[in-house]
Parts: structure tokens; C-alpha cells; sequence
């Protein structure tokens, strides 16, 4: 494990390309990303998962996907999950606690048993931030709930129940996507809320979660650091570690997303600059890719232990 480098990269096709085993080869990433494009049937998803694995001769080697239900289906070649938004749990949870448990599960057990058959360990769920009346709809449905406390117990539903299955999860988008008036995918958002505010709510739905990995928000925060988005910010880094305690592996959200100002070179090295200590890159691009690998560094012994106690919960 030591040879690998601090990314995950996603692949352009339902197989590799002789290009990208000779990449996967040669820059060595820690864990690749599926997307639809990824997916046709199971049989093909496994075919495709079991060849990465053999390239780095590593059955537990990380295999990540975007899982959420609702609008963020990756597996809708093979199950729609359309009705299943996060806003329809947060609901539910609600109104009758012991009908959403029977639910949840039922759901997460289903995606689990999914995620397992096509070579899948890692699912970037879940969404812990809050619903704001007047924010950009990238978060919307995604959302449980605009009340910190009913997220925050969805949340660790969705983690143990995960683990439960041998799937991990990434706590996103930390510490907080939900006030943005913006798509972080097209533009900057900026959140002006005050320190006190944040950690009462947004920050709130983050702590004590006992997941192995979380996902940076691409947003600045106004009245913290007016100059870098979270995944470049030294100070938000900060507060996520010692205020909000993640103490395990940070992920960078996409790098190729557009609130990112800058070249490519100059996020990756700002990512690792700021304290995060995976870069995502999710397009495929070869050519961006490589800039990526050439600017992450080896995995260090921080990543390689906890990444070792990932493992153990595999089964």
C-alpha cells in the first residue's frame, strides 16, 4: 500500500482502456470513483471493479461510488432509487421513527447488497448538510432535514448500517453545503453566517461520526477565511479537526468542479497544503489526471493506518 499516491481518480468507460491500466499502473492512486457512465449491468460493473483490483492485487482496494438515491443515482442502470431522496427519510424519520427505521434499513441493505455484487466497499454518503429555505438546490432533497439534530441521527443510521454491510461511508459536504446560494459545480458560494451560527448548525450535523472518511465543501465562509474555499483553507481544516474532532481520512470534493479558481497544478498542491489528505478528480480526463498524480504525494503513515482499519471492517 505504501506506493500509492494521495488521490482517486474515476475512468471514462465501462472497462479500462489500455491507457488507463498503464496510469493506474505507473501513478498508482488510492481508491478510483464509478459513476453511471461506469454501469451498464452487474456483470459488466464486477468484471470492471475485479480488473482494478487485480492491477494493485488488493481485493479490499478502495472502490468508491455516489450512492445517495433520489437524483444522485449511480446505479440507475440497474435499480431506480428516484422516489428514495434523503428529504423522503428525513420525513419519515419524523413522523414515525419505527417505519423509517424498517425503511432505512431495507434501503440501505438493498444498495449494500448492490454496491457488493459490482466490487463496491466505499459509499460517499451521507449528506449531512442542512436544508435552507433560499439556497442553491444542489443540496435541496439531498438534504434530511433543516433541523441539525434529525440529520445528525440520520446520519449515524446511514453509517452503522453501512458498516454493518462492509460498506464504508464519507460524511459530506464538511462542514456545511447547505447555506449555498450557489452550485459549487459552476461557481464560488459564500456563506457569510458567523462562527456562532455555524457551529450551532451547520458544523453541528458533522461531529462525533464515527466514519472513517469525510468530504470537503468547495465554499468559503466569509466571517473565517475570505480568500479560500474549505478544501484550500488551513483555518477551516482546523475547525474541522479540532472543533468538529474528524480525526480520520479527509477527501477533497472534485477537483475539476468550477468553484475552484486556479489551475489544476495549484489545487492539487493547495489541497494538500490546506490539511486534506486525499485529492478527488472524478471526469476521467487522462491529461488532468496526470497533473493530479504528479502533484499528490505518496500516501503517508496517517492514511496507510487508517486505511488499514477501513479494511477490517470489509467482509
Amino acid at each position: 500500500m505504501n506506493n500509492r499516491r494521495s488521490f482517486i481518480v474515476g475512468i471514462k468507460s465501462t472497462k479500462l482502456s489500455l491507457r488507463e491500466k498503464n496510469f493506474l499502473k505507473i501513478y498508482k492512486p488510492w481508491g478510483v470513483i464509478l459513476f453511471t457512465r461506469n454501469i451498464k449491468n452487474i456483470n459488466q460493473t464486477s468484471k470492471l471493479t475485479s480488473s482494478i483490483k487485480k492491477i494493485f492485487n488488493d481485493k479490499n482496494y478502495p472502490i468508491l461510488i455516489d450512492q445517495e438515491g433520489g437524483r444522485v443515482n449511480r446505479l440507475k442502470n440497474l435499480i431506480s432509487f428516484d422516489n428514495l431522496t434523503s428529504e423522503f427519510f428525513g420525513n419519515k424519520y419524523i413522523k414515525n421513527r419505527k417505519e423509517f427505521i424498517f425503511y432505512y434499513k431495507l434501503f440501505v441493505d438493498k444498495i449494500s447488497y448492490l454496491l457488493k455484487s459490482i466490487g463496491v466497499n466505499i459509499n460517499t454518503v451521507p449528506v449531512l448538510d442542512l436544508r435552507f429555505v433560499g439556497a442553491s438546490n444542489i443540496i435541496g432533497d439531498r438534504s434530511f432535514s433543516r433541523n441539525p439534530k434529525v440529520v445528525s441521527k440520520i446520519g449515524d443510521y446511514c453509517i452503522n448500517y453501512f458498516k454493518e454491510n462492509g460498506i464504508g461511508t464519507v460524511i459530506k459536504h464538511i462542514p456545511g453545503h447547505g447555506l449555498a446560494r450557489v452550485d459549487s459545480h459552476h461557481f464560488t458560494p459564500t456563506i457569510n453566517k458567523d462562527r456562532k451560527f455555524l457551529i450551532k448548525n451547520d458544523f453541528a450535523t458533522f461531529k462525533n461520526k464515527k466514519t472513517f472518511f469525510a468530504m470537503t465543501a468547495h465554499v468559503i465562509f466569509n466571517k473565517i477565511d475570505k480568500t479560500n474555499t474549505v478544501t484550500h483553507s488551513k483555518k477551516m481544516i482546523k475547525i474541522i479537526r479540532n472543533k468538529i474532532g474528524f480525526k480520520n481520512i479527509l477527501i477533497s470534493d472534485d477537483l475539476s468542479m468550477k468553484s475552484l479558481k486556479g489551475t489544476l497544478k495549484d489545487n492539487t498542491i493547495k489541497t494538500f497544503n490546506s490539511g486534506c489528505n486525499l485529492a478527488l478528480h472524478c471526469n476521467g480526463n487522462l491529461k488532468e489526471m496526470e497533473i493530479i498524480a504528479k502533484n499528490s504525494p505518496l500516501i503517508n503513515n496517517f492514511i496507510t493506518k487508517k486505511t488499514s482499519q477501513f479494511y477490517k471492517i470489509l467482509s
